[in-house]
């Protein structure tokens, strides 16, 4: 299970106990928001169930005990539109492991569709998410974390495409051979590497969306001037709320995201959404690898969890609020419009940091109830919802079927 591997913090913030439990809204606006969510296109760009099973295998088609994701919750949240993360760490990069583990994860996709074939449908295009969704059943749609598994191999891009892979981060924890990463203090390509240049090219080309979570700032900027179709964001957050945290998105690249056509999907993780959790997480970080390096263990494994169990009875970890997600939406949307924003919640993904009121696949109303009572449309949570993202994902389509991809 990847857990808290954004921060290059391997088992962080799991097994540490028992969460706060979720808050659920009550009243008129929540019933509402059910209904809404009902109604209405539900897409979320990043869940992490594919590494999470590949580690530790459940049938997610059936009600699990653990996780942020089955079947069941999916269906009680009105989640339509799941994006399965293809995610490779980078270990698998450093034993050559990545391309194996990308497809073997990919299998798995298959495998989960192939459990229920009554509910799920493979997808690889909004109009046939859109066709699955009227038939009453949900579409699994993929994207790649990390472009590891492209092993320096431009013709990889078409390969993932034709497997289904529909947008793909070009970087994870660390810097690869085709970008930087925002969490690697080793930078050798001061943003896109000529590969890079080349791999985005390529999925312009072929129809895959560029994914610009994790790239370090001057790889994004390079992305900017390189990529002539939208680009997405598919699992990060607003600097405004995490000051210095590079792996979040600031103002300035917020706003050049949004004139470029495409969409920043919020990450629900709390280190993500708020300032005290956030330095919560960065503060332990070095403590946990010092004690892990001194005594040689396993990051993963009882020792450095025990040792977080101590710290965290000593310092509780600081949860985020709904409030706070919320807040998230509010500032891309005054720093753009309502047009440019969506879920990216990185369910599965950030271990036992998700906030208060949105702990599992099941509570998208409870986020629809709140940007409720914070005044938005109906109309306008339909874009947030998975309105803007589904239209990126037709302007990259488009983009490629004129190129000739």
């Amino acid at each position: 299970m990847r857990l808290l591997r954004h921060f290059g913090l391997g088992a962080l913030l799991v097994g540490l106990g028992s969460a706060p439990p979720a808050v659920a809204s009550e009243g008129e606006d929540l019933e509402r928001a059910r209904e809404l969510a009902r109604r209405h296109l539900v897409v979320d760009t990043h869940i992490d169930v594919p590494y999470r099973i590949n580690d530790a295998w459940v049938d997610v088609t059936q009600e699990t005990e653990g996780g942020d994701f089955d079947l069941p919750r999916a269906r009680q949240g009105g989640l339509d539109l799941p994006f399965m993360s293809i995610y490779t760490p980078v270990e698998a990069a450093r034993d050559g492991r990545s391309f194996q583990l990308a497809n073997q994860l990919i299998d798995q996709v298959e495998a989960m569709q192939a459990r229920a074939p009554d509910q799920l449908v493979l997808v690889r295009t909004p109009a046939e998410a859109e066709r699955a969704v009227q038939a009453g059943k949900r579409a699994l749609a993929m994207g790649m974390e990390n472009g590891s598994p492209l092993a320096g191999q431009l013709g990889r891009v078409a390969w993932f495409r034709a497997r289904g892979i529909s947008y793909i981060t070009l970087a994870h924890s660390e810097s690869n051979d085709i970008a930087d990463s925002s969490y690697d203090r080793n930078r050798p390509w001061q943003g896109l590497s000529p590969f890079g240049r080349e791999v985005v090219r390529e999925m312009n080309r072929v129809g895959i969306m560029v994914d610009v979570s994790h790239l370090s700032d001057a790889a994004f900027w390079q992305v900017m001037e390189v990529s002539e179709a939208p680009v997405i964001a598919s699992h990060s957050s607003a600097r405004h709320f995490t000051p210095g945290f590079e792996r979040n998105m600031s103002d300035e690249m917020i706003a050049a995201l949004a004139a470029n056509g495409g969409v920043i999907q919020i990450n629900f993780g709390s280190p993500f959404i708020a300032r005290e959790p956030n330095a919560w997480t960065l503060t332990y970080k070095p403590l946990r690898d010092a004690f892990i390096q001194e005594h040689g263990h396993p990051p993963d494994g009882a020792e450095a969890k025990r040792h977080q169990l101590e710290y965290r009875a000593e310092h509780p970890f600081p949860y985020a609020s709904l409030e706070d997600v919320l807040d998230h939406f509010d500032h891309v949307v005054q720093l753009t419009s309502v047009d440019h924003v969506g879920i990216g919640s990185d369910f599965d993904g950030v271990g036992d940091s998700l906030p208060v009121g949105l702990k599992d696949v099941s509570a998208y109303p409870n986020l629809v109830a709140g940007l409720l009572r914070r005044g938005y449309s109906e109309a306008d949570i339909v874009k947030i919802l998975g309105g803007n993202l589904m239209r990126v994902w037709r302007a990259v389509l488009e983009h490629a079927a004129q190129a000739g991809g």
